[in-house]
């Protein structure tokens, strides 16, 4: 089983998030953000990952550090439980659609880390936080992986499901990348030998 735990403390916020890869989407998520806890169960879910979480925060001044240090923890303990990423398929893709948002999700477990972000909303506010933040979530999980992940709205106005979306797309996209190729399980997908 490809499992990894995190527990991250700073002066801003505090976490504790495990992870099984090979799960069934079952989650236990407790943040002080219920929308990013909401978020985080759509992932598990459509993922197929198990994960718990616990996070805490100076949400008092601002949803910002939780948001993205979670962001950072997240890609952290993925990059853990792939260890050397032997047989898996690396790639993965999904586009979405949620009502009237369409957004499409790809991922390179690559070893470097790369974000693209088009078309999302700027300067709005969703639920008492700036829009922008899932922006610096996802780019603080793909540098904290090293994966290249690009984000694209097609089209979308309701944020919630613009938000939803994306979190489900990734979900999807990294369930393809981290699953294993039985023909191809004990090798590093990579002309390099290493990623």
């Amino acid at each position: 089983m490809r499992k990894a735990e995190i527990k991250r403390k700073t002066a801003e916020t505090d976490i504790r998030l495990k992870l099984n890869l090979d799960g069934e989407g079952v989650y236990t998520v407790n943040t002080d953000v219920s929308f990013l806890s909401h978020m985080l169960e759509l992932f598990a879910k459509h993922g197929n990952f198990d994960l718990e979480i616990t996070a805490t925060g100076d949400i008092e001044v601002d949803h910002h550090h939780l948001i993205e240090d979670v962001g950072i923890v997240l890609g952290e303990v993925f990059r853990m439980a792939l260890g050397d990423k032997r047989g898996i398929k690396r790639y993965g893709s999904f586009i979405l659609p949620m009502d009237e948002t369409l957004v499409m999700a790809a991922v390179d477990l690559s070893g470097r880390p790369y974000f693209v972000y088009n078309n999302f909303p700027q300067m709005k506010i969703l639920n008492g936080i700036e829009f922008d933040i899932w922006r610096e979530f996802w780019k603080s999980f793909s540098f904290s992986l090293k994966c290249n992940l690009h984000l694209n709205l097609f089209y979308g106005l309701n944020l919630h499901h613009i938000a939803e979306a994306s979190f489900k797309a990734v979900a999807r996209s990294l369930k393809e990348a981290v699953s294993i190729d039985e023909d191809l399980k004990d090798i590093i997908p990579s002309t390099k030998g290493v990623i």
